[in-house]
């Protein structure tokens, strides 16, 4: 990829504050092993991650590496990028919001959150939450290395912006289902085909500016990867042994795949009606 630094006026950094609570620390791995059992048991091992205390707040400079910084302006040239291309899209039906990075913790409208829970976005507060750490267990825990990877994550959940301004998150408040069918899996497959969308208009030769993003031959095979990389099935069996599509709540390396991969060769948002091809 070819990118840019800007003026970091996409995200909000929150790495020099804290949001701790007593609990059991765990990596991502473990949050996933939790995530399943507490599927199969019906017994809430997540619990365990909150359990033992009250949030605390403190802020502090953040000590940071010149890697650390310059991921974190590759997120905020993500980030433009993705949302100058909404907003072309879209028009004034866009807002532009922000990538919140924090380490280890971080409160939002949607409640407390640790770094095991991975990249987020919260409707409350239409935020993008991330650890900027979680690219390195993208790339050493699940396979997916490259900095296309990294930005299809980011896409991706701005995909759920986009969602919930035009109100699609509300089909999975009504059905809040697990499940091959449910429309949990359909809303984050919609998300990975507008993740698919933005990586098409970013392939197109002659658009690099300041702050802003250009793919390059073998970039998508980067998003391809890691669309398989974190599919349920896989996690399921990198933390089970087994797969049980009757939990999906993300779909399967093959949908996540397919629909990333429709929105790239499309580029167009139209294409992404994951709830009429998937939700029965």
């Amino acid at each position: 990829m070819r990118w840019s630094p800007g003026d970091r006026g996409n995200i909000e950094d929150r790495r020099g504050s804290s949001a701790a609570r007593m609990g059991m620390p765990i990596g991502i791995g473990g949050f996933v092993l939790l995530l399943v059992l507490s599927w199969a048991t019906g017994t809430d091992f997540l619990s365990l991650l909150n359990s033992g205390g009250q949030p605390t707040d403190s802020s502090a400079p953040a000590a940071t590496s010149p890697q650390e910084e310059r991921m974190a302006d590759f997120v905020d040239a993500v980030a433009n990028d993705v949302q100058n291309v909404w907003e072309q899209i879209l028009g004034g039906r866009y807002e532009r919001t922000r990538v919140v990075l924090f380490r280890d913790a971080a409160e939002s409208a949607c409640g407390f959150a640790q770094s095991a829970t991975g990249p987020f976005y919260c409707p409350g507060d239409h935020r993008v939450y991330l650890d900027l750490g979680f690219f390195s267990e993208l790339d050493r825990r699940f396979g997916a290395p490259g900095d296309f990877a990294q930005a299809y994550v980011i896409a991706h959940e701005f995909g759920h912006h986009v969602q919930n301004l035009s109100g699609t998150n509300q089909r999975v408040q009504r059905d809040r289902r697990t499940g091959e069918n449910s429309a949990s899996v359909a809303l984050e497959l919609q998300a990975d085909c507008y993740a698919g969308v933005w990586g098409h208009a970013a392939s197109r030769q002659g658009r690099f500016q300041a702050g802003g993003v250009e793919l390059e031959p073998g970039d998508a095979e980067e998003g391809l990867q890691a669309a398989s990389a974190v599919g349920d099935d896989r996690l399921q069996r990198m933390s089970t042994g087994h797969v049980a599509p009757e939990r999906f709540t993300h779909g399967s390396s093959a949908q996540r795949v397919e629909w990333f991969r429709r929105g790239m060769e499309s580029g167009d948002p139209a294409r992404c009606d994951t709830f009429r091809a998937i939700t029965q």
